[in-house]
């Protein structure tokens, strides 16, 4: 048989079928998370958050311009583009396993029999569908997000040093690996996954050109290691760093404009290294020839990051952190905004410190210098409370909590007790190793339990194997009610990890150094990674995409164990026809059973939600209108709306966590397509990164009230009486103190009870609150601020201070909007004023009382009645065919609770006929095949009850009981091992079947409450 032939005309038939896959299911707009802020960046070229990239947007780009105009169809193009790249993977990944595998043969391709040659080929075609229809990496090649291009650059690389290898001896081989610097230069301005392929493309590099020793390989890894660090820790910020330097030398030292000592230092750099080329040909020194080559190619790759640059000159509507200039561009690529995460040495989450170092200058550019705004600080901790290799080191309150949990550390331990580090190891291998690596790992080669975010209970987000005793051992009983089923429990029985153990053994047996390879591939990109991303407890998502290459490399050894079980047939009855049935028969248990269990959970044709319930949020806003946002999905999902599909461009949505970074507050303050720019009094340079960015609060006012605009000029002030002194006790406004030498003054908030008087006239004209609600507008809006921490340390946040500041410059011009999945601690204690219209609050002056402590301000029914029966968009999420994940419901979660809201607020104006259309509407448009009963749905019984509608209230209520009661004793048929880990999920069942048993006393529906009644009483 001809096997190259073969090899390559099968590779490209497993490309079309993977390609079909994903394209078939491909979400045909936006995603929740980052992906509508990379589809975004890609179709109008802006600047994404960091580290950026650049290179994803450019070649997104032309995949966008295939929309033809239709700019509903940009989305769709970018995921395009993601599933292309993902079945270009699948492709390398066959070619991959053929090429380990022809090497188990020990034979040259044309001395290959039939046999092995369709071995070869059952093997690249079971591992390369194992992974077509693997959990992570079919998540992530169905929507416009970079992993899946970051995979292909990945499969790319890895493939390159194979064919170097078949090359290696030939005059021109050197240009793989020209080839693979060039690839990484470039995947640097995709993700930075693709450099964890160094080590193994090492050890390639040696067992091709070296005797293989132990010694040898542990030093071929030590250098290749190396490499790593210096494209990771040299190339990509030193690159930078320097050019930072001459930046700062030429511009502030010399008195020349901005910019030129970046172009001073390209003309260097770039004439070195020509220089260097140059002289190393001319003295044929072939090693510093090729290094120079290499860093040159890597370089230029990463010169993608000038798009960056040039596009954040323009200074489009997103630009985050501005890196038109070396410094921004410094902070973005180092993602200093997110902070630091000890690696090799650091505190432990209770160390104290006991002082702190200046660290790095800030820099901001001002009329053409680059001007100090502050530094940025150290901690420095007492001798003996720090540790190597720290794993539990976050401070955050929730995160403790979690490192306890995970550690075994007793909730009463003395919270001063620093871990051991056998506690710290604990936590290390118990939570960041086995919970977030392993569990995903046996997610994708074993089964997974649900796609609920887990949280360690035995009932949401473990993997299971579908064999019923191994399972129940673990987690406890298997039958599910209906109610709790879910499209993402998937089960392979353990089949994939089977077979990819058979193939892992079998590489090892038969070729030692190819198994290394594959396995520092999987090790790299997997365990290595836990290591290094040193995760804290309570993620806001599953953190599995980040691996996908561990997966990739696992898949190999999935393809291979297909070899090892014809290998295993008695020679006698192994020829081409059971090399066949084999791959046909593995083909049907591994790839075939895990196509038929994950289809229908990553199916997201026909899927509309982000982008329709982006819509919903603008226009719930009225016409130039200010929200504000805080996490990912309602913030994302919107720029992609406005700045892709052109909806509600006079609307400005301002994220909550960015308006802490001065970059943000300075796009805030520019005109952005038909929203004007924010009502900022404070001025750049008193709000730069190291100014102002926490007050703290001394309310010297006490109980009296003190306008906010008269509160925001004294902390816009610089005048030093304005100041006050920092101390252990919080701020000090103490003229004797302020009088001493060497005292650090500090800004400060003056009163935390604020008000903000109310022009009556101005707030029926501007439409703020209409004529028929005048009666309730109240002269002034009175409330106390509620900081962080408690007085005498209370303070808040940048962020706050610029949100009191358009409150105070505001003046009912613009509507003013918080959206309603923002963390009421954002809310700055204003609910009171407040009022639902549709996915956000507005800020009204009417105070209203809230029903409950779930419920915030009011509401103006007539207006919610219009956009939420008649004006909203509900994604498709009607249709039974339609897969919503848990981000999806827990956002419909929500929404549906509006309709209970909106419906009691009908019934309280005697409005009962539109109460019960928009009840019965409810679950016509969210129903309960695709989002369960929750305990805020009790609200439609008493709704329906209060509206007289008592058929359809006590059919709810027992259909609520019925399944409720179902979930209970499911939970309650647990083994007594599993009582605590089930206590909350017990307790969320009894809350409402004590509810519902409560409204049909309530409401005399005596039959129901007899038997509601007696189950409660057993519980």
């Amino acid at each position: 048989m001809n096997f190259k032939k073969i090899n390559s005309i099968t590779g490209w038939v497993i490309f079309v079928i993977a390609s079909a896959v994903y394209l078939l299911t491909i979400e045909p707009t936006a995603s929740f998370w980052d992906c509508g802020e990379f589809i975004s960046t890609a179709y109008k070229l802006e600047v994404g958050h960091p580290p950026g990239a650049p290179f994803f947007m450019l070649i997104a780009h032309i995949f966008t311009m295939f929309a033809g105009g239709d700019v509903t169809l940009v989305a769709k193009m970018v995921n395009t583009f993601s599933a292309l790249c993902s079945g270009f993977t699948i492709l390398l990944l066959f070619w991959t396993v053929t090429h380990l595998g022809r090497k188990l043969t020990g034979k040259a391709i044309g001395e290959l029999t039939s046999t092995q040659t369709l071995s070869i080929i059952g093997a690249g075609i079971v591992g390369a569908l194992a992974y077509t229809f693997s959990d992570t990496f079919w998540f992530s090649a169905v929507e416009g997000e970079v992993y899946a291009f970051s995979s292909l650059f990945t499969a790319l690389v890895f493939w390159a040093i194979l064919r170097w290898e078949d090359e290696a001896d030939q005059r021109y081989a050197t240009r793989w690996l020209v080839l693979i610097a060039y690839l990484m230069g470039l995947s640097i301005g995709v993700h930075l996954l693709n450099l964890l392929a160094i080590p193994a493309i090492g050890l390639v590099f040696y067992y091709k050109k070296y005797p293989i020793t132990t010694k040898g390989t542990i030093i071929a890894l030590l250098i290749s290691s190396a490499v790593l660090l210096f494209i990771l820790y040299g190339i990509v910020p030193g690159v930078i760093q320097i050019a930072v330097w001459f930046e700062l030398m030429f511009v502030n030292g010399f008195n020349l404009p901005i910019h030129t000592g970046l172009y001073i230092y390209i003309l260097l750099f770039a004439g070195g290294i020509i220089f260097g080329l140059w002289y190393s040909l001319k003295h044929k020194k072939i090693v510093l020839n090729t290094t120079l080559l290499l860093v040159s190619v890597i370089v230029i790759g990463y010169g993608s990051y000038a798009a960056l640059i040039i596009r954040s000159s323009a200074e489009p509507p997103m630009d985050q952190n501005n890196p038109q200039n070396l410094f921004n561009l410094q902070y973005y690529l180092n993602r200093e905004q997110y902070g630091d995460r000890p690696l090799f040495s650091g505190p432990y989450f209770n160390s104290p410190p006991i002082d702190y170092k200046d660290g790095k200058t800030l820099y901001a550019e001002r009329n053409g210098k680059y001007v100090e705004t502050g530094k940025k600080f150290d901690y420095e901790y007492k001798p003996g409370t720090t540790t190597i290799f720290p794993r539990m080191y976050s401070s955050e309150q929730n995160h403790i909590i979690g490192y306890k949990e995970w550690s075994g550390i007793s909730a009463q331990q003395n919270p001063t007790k620093l871990p051991t580090f056998g506690e710290n190891l604990r936590f290390f291998f118990s939570y960041q190793l086995n919970f977030m690596y392993l569990r995903y790992f046996y997610w994708n080669f074993v089964g997974r339990q649900n796609d609920i975010q887990g949280l360690g209970n035995p009932i949401n987000g473990n993997w299971i194997s579908g064999i019923n005793f191994l399972d129940e051992a673990r987690l406890g009983p298997q039958d599910l009610p209906e109610s709790l089923s879910n499209k993402g429990r998937n089960v392979y029985y353990g089949l994939p990890l089977i077979l990819g153990l058979i193939g892992m053994i079998f590489q090892f047996r038969r070729n030692r150094p190819n198994f290394w390879v594959t396995l520092m591939l999987f090790f790299m990109t997997g365990i290595a990674i836990v290591i290094y991303l040193n995760q804290t407890p309570y993620q806001p998502r599953e953190r599995e995409y980040a691996y996908a290459g561990s997966f990739y490399a696992y898949a190999i050894w999935i393809g291979l164990g297909v070899m090892a079980i014809i290998e295993a047939i008695p020679a006698k009855l192994r020829n081409k026809y059971t090399a066949v049935a084999v791959t046909a028969i593995l083909l049907l248990l591994v790839p075939g059973i895990m196509a038929k269990e994950n289809w229908n959970d990553h199916d997201r044709s026909g899927r509309y939600t982000a982008r329709d319930f982006a819509y919903n949020y603008l226009i719930s806003c009225d016409p130039n209108a200010i929200i504000f946002t805080n996490g990912d999905n309602d913030t994302f999902p919107l720029w992609y709306v406005q700045e892709v599909e052109g909806v509600g461009q006079d609307i400005r949505v301002v994220n909550l966590s960015y308006l802490a970074a001065d970059w943000y507050i300075e796009q805030m303050a520019r005109k952005a397509y038909e929203s004007n720019p924010l009502p900022f009094s404070l001025k750049p340079e008193q709000y730069a990164s190291g100014v102002r960015d926490m007050l703290y609060v001394n309310d010297l006012f006490k109980n009296e009230y003190v306008e906010l605009k008269e509160v925001m000029d004294f902390v816009a002030s610089e005048d030093t009486r304005t100041k006050g002194v920092m101390s252990a006790d919080g701020i000090t406004w103490n003229s004797e103190m302020r009088a001493a030498r060497n005292v650090q003054l500090s800004d400060f908030l003056p009163a935390k009870n604020l008000k903000i008087t109310v022009d009556k006239q101005k707030v029926l004209s501007s439409g703020t609150v209409p004529l028929k609600d005048s009666a309730r507008i109240v002269p002034e809006i009175k409330w106390t601020l509620k900081g962080e921490g408690t007085a005498p340390r209370e303070r808040i946040f940048k962020n706050s201070m610029m949100v009191l500041d358009v409150l105070a410059n505001n003046n009912w011009k613009r509507p003013i909007y918080f959206a309603t999945t923002v963390s009421p601690e954002s809310f700055l204690n204003l609910t009171s004023y407040f009022q639902l219209d549709g996915l956000a609050y507005r800020f009204v002056p009417i105070e209203s009382q809230s029903p409950s402590r779930q419920e915030i301000g009011g509401i103006d029914a007539e207006k919610l009645y219009d956009k939420m029966m008649n004006q909203f968009r509900w994604g498709n999420i009607s249709d039974p065919k339609v897969y919503l994940d848990e981000t999806n419901l827990r956002l419909l979660t929500h929404f549906r609770s509006n309709f209970a809201r909106l419906a009691n607020a009908l019934i309280m104006e005697n409005k009962v006929d539109s109460a019960i259309n928009v009840l019965d509407r409810a679950f016509e448009i969210i129903p309960t095949y695709q989002l369960p009963y929750s305990y805020l749905d009790v609200s439609f019984v008493e709704q329906y009850y209060n509206a007289k509608a008592f058929d359809k209230g006590n059919a709810l209520a027992e259909e609520m009981f019925r399944t409720s009661k179902e979930e209970m004793d499911y939970y309650r048929s647990f083994p007594r091992r599993f009582n605590a880990s089930l206590e909350d999920a017990q307790r969320y069942r009894y809350y409402i079947l004590s509810i519902l048993t409560d409204l049909a006393r309530v409401y005399q529906q005596d039959d129901l409450h007899k038997k509601f009644d007696q189950y409660v009483q057993s519980l």
